[in-house]
């Protein structure tokens, strides 16, 4: 089939790849966000996608919105039996919809209908699920309810961060999509509406979402560190300035402080919670890059008693 693949981050390389080495489809476009600031000097980048694409000779789009005339001009020049999208990040209109005559199939990281919306990895940790997996699905003018072609599910690991988690389920997800196209191609894949039960949404995570709330059980905070990494990363404050939580452990062995009190050893930090303590690993104080605990707990001087939060 010819496609028009759609996606932005560097979540959507590894599908991107599995596409154009597909020897059954060519990729024909790819769209894309425009450039947008990065860096201190925020100069304008092109999107991971992008940089795919044109490393491969790829026609690239970047309509400002897909809505545009432009852009739907040109798409219905190229005129895609498909569009497989993965983390696109713009809502389509019906009039892109209409164009491919297979519509646009959707690669979206959670079992659905769990986890509808944008941040399903970082909600799956949040919520303690213990699997979760990748879904495609035929793209709909709701909110991720369109019917699914295939699914692939994926072990959640004790110590996995968002990032950790999302970067095996680009993979993964990048092969159930180059397997969802073939499928949709030789007509043996019928995509079959998603159960009524069961859904949850998983809106965007806010910085005010990533804050720690120390009289937490340490579970519950544990689940807030690696749910917020990398972004837009778990936070406390101290001496009223925001410290990042980069890296923590539960310490179910150590217990005796309270909530966000801080115990500084020689090599570790503890802090208390409303159950056992939590062990600090790795810190970002404000402006500064991250270091281990132990080292930023000695150069701040943590005095007996202080606590993170206040």
């Amino acid at each position: 089939m010819k496609l028009v693949f759609a996606g932005t981050p560097e979540v959507a390389v590894p599908a991107l790849d599995a596409l154009i080495a597909s020897e059954r489809h060519e990729v024909a476009a790819v769209v894309t966000r425009p450039d947008a600031p990065a860096g201190r000097g925020r100069r304008l980048v092109a999107s991971p996608v992008a940089q795919r694409a044109e490393e491969a000779g790829i026609e690239v789009l970047k309509p400002a919105r897909p809505r545009d005339e432009d852009f739907l001009t040109r798409l219905r020049q190229i005129a895609p039996d498909c569009c497989p999208v993965v983390a696109y990040g713009a809502l389509l209109p019906a009039a892109a919809l209409a164009v491919p005559a297979h519509g646009w199939v959707n690669l979206h990281f959670s079992l659905l209908p769990a986890w509808r919306g944008a941040a399903p990895v970082q909600h799956a940790l949040l919520a303690g699920d213990e699997l979760t997996g990748a879904a495609t699905f035929q793209i709909e003018e709701g909110l991720d309810t369109g019917p699914v072609y295939g699914v692939v599910t994926e072990e959640v690991r004790p110590t996995d961060t968002s990032g950790d988690l999302l970067t095996r389920l680009a993979f993964a997800g990048a092969g159930l999509l180059a397997a969802t196209m073939d499928g949709i191609e030789d007509g043996s894949l019928t995509p079959v509406p998603q159960a009524a039960e069961g859904v949850s949404h998983a809106p965007k995570i806010t910085v005010e979402d990533a804050r720690v709330d120390w009289s937490a059980p340490a579970l519950r905070v544990d689940r807030v560190v690696r749910g917020c990494a990398p972004n837009p990363g778990a936070w406390t404050l101290f001496r009223g300035d925001r410290l990042k939580l980069v890296q923590a452990t539960p310490a179910p062995d150590r217990a005796g402080l309270a909530p966000g009190e801080i115990a500084a050893g020689k090599n570790s930090v503890h802090v208390g919670t409303g159950s056992h303590a939590l062990e600090l690993v790795w810190v970002q104080p404000q402006g500064k890059k991250p270091m281990k605990a132990a080292d930023w707990a000695r150069g701040v001087r943590v005095t007996e008693g202080e606590r993170l939060g206040a």
